[in-house]
């Protein structure tokens, strides 16, 4: 790759940007300036400059088709990964949940004050205060299981972690955004019919000759050089790659609705990726999540839990054949 690479592309965007034709109109203005101002058209054999231009623009399209090719193989990649990753998750929620639901019987009120009273005797040598099931407060149990007032009103992310709208749908990794716009049309598109125009902090897509869908200033910066699109039928799919790849976007542009980044599934983004403790606490947060929405016991539950269990295991002449686990 040449080491100016890229020298002009800001010159060139700028000039693209006074052709409303789109790429057509750019090329027929180079095309004007070579006819004019040089001999390009003349200078050789005939037939040169065709053969020229060809194999320029080939060697180009040869390095978009395998970018876009590897781009395409790493998002099917990583689609299977999560897919595994679910399947996995779920099996071993199903082996938990079938655990649990093998442990649960009732316990009388005899034993039950019997085991507290233990609990209670056993506290300063065997179980820290902490770690009793009683000493989370209700009143801090009920405002983990409410929605936080700033959260108040924002929409829930699709299953891709991003939000479907009424005339497109994105979604989300840590590394990259991928934004659908369909357009209901009657006849196929060709990539000369739509304008797209990606810069680091805006973008522009529509049909030429109509409104544009979007066209607005982009929640965060992206890396243009990496960002691309391509017509599935009569939709635009546009990726971007964001330059921040530690953060979720809470909307595509600024004008959209915002979403409750809050309820993000981490398992779309690459946890490898992460530093330790970012990946440690996402972890986490999924786990708890996922556990929260089977109504199972969240990693600080379980902990108390297995508290629980131990003492039980230290104090073998008691009966808890009949203890239920709450």
């Amino acid at each position: 790759m040449p080491a100016d690479e890229g020298k002009f592309d800001q010159v060139l965007f700028t000039l693209a940007d006074q052709h409303p034709g789109g790429v057509p109109d750019l090329l027929s203005t180079i095309a004007g300036f070579l006819n004019r101002k040089t001999d390009f058209f003349t200078g050789g054999e005939k037939g040169e400059w065709e053969k020229l231009m060809l194999k320029i623009f080939r060697k180009e399209a040869e390095i978009a088709q395998e970018v876009a090719r590897k781009k395409r193989e790493e998002r099917e990649s990583a689609e299977r990964r999560r897919t595994e990753a679910r399947r996995k998750k779920e099996e071993e929620e199903r082996l938990q949940q079938e655990q649990q639901s093998a442990a649960i019987t009732e316990l009388t009120d005899a034993e039950a004050d019997k085991m507290l009273q233990e609990i209670a005797d056993a506290k300063d040598t065997e179980v820290k205060p902490e770690s009793s099931s009683a000493s989370i407060p209700e009143e801090k149990k009920d405002k983990d299981d409410d929605e936080e007032p700033e959260d108040k009103g924002k929409l829930k992310p699709n299953q891709g972690n991003g939000c479907d709208l009424e005339k497109y749908t994105w979604t989300q990794t840590l590394q990259e955004l991928e934004l659908r716009v369909p357009f209901d049309v009657k006849f196929t598109l060709k990539a000369k019919d739509v304008v797209v125009n990606i810069q680091r902090k805006s973008l522009k897509v529509g049909l030429k000759g109509h409104p544009p869908v979007i066209d607005g200033e982009l929640h965060a910066e992206v890396k243009m050089e990496e960002s691309l699109w391509h017509l599935d039928k009569n939709s635009v799919v546009v990726t971007l790659d964001k330059i921040n790849q530690m953060n979720w976007w809470d909307k595509l542009v600024i004008t959209d609705p915002q979403i409750n980044t809050r309820k993000i599934n981490p398992e779309s983004s690459k946890l490898s990726d992460l530093d330790g403790s970012t990946r440690g606490m996402v972890e986490k947060m999924m786990f708890d999540q996922r556990q929260k929405e089977m109504g199972l016991p969240t990693s600080d539950e379980q902990k108390k839990q297995d508290v629980l269990k131990k003492f039980m295991e230290q104090h073998p002449e008691m009966d808890f054949t009949k203890c239920k686990f709450t």
